[in-house]
């Protein structure tokens, strides 16, 4: 279940970052943005899967929460700090 919001939230995030990218830069801009978005997601899920398997048994805290789900909060904890800063609208230069 943990599972499924988190993939839920990605597409959710995925479609609003297209789309201000596209009505702000064009479309070429919008799919490089979900291309961009799709990459770090693989690679971020890879690495974060690698990590929790070191320290987590399969079954994890319980039926909700097993070694996938909590590979998935890792990946999108990090993908929020680093979609926040990349992201914003008041870069400083």
């Amino acid at each position: 279940m943990i599972s499924l919001i988190v993939f839920y939230i990605h597409i959710i995030a995925m479609a609003y970052f297209f789309t201000r990218e596209h009505q702000k830069e064009g479309l070429s801009a919008g799919f490089l943005t979900l291309g961009f978005m799709v990459l770090i997601f693989s690679v971020g899920w890879t690495i974060s899967t690698m990590a929790v398997k070191q320290v987590m048994e399969p079954e994890g805290f319980g039926h909700w929460l097993d070694r996938d789900a909590m590979s998935l909060l890792l990946l999108t904890i990090g993908e929020a700090v680093l979609y926040f800063y990349y992201f914003r609208e008041n870069k400083k230069a």
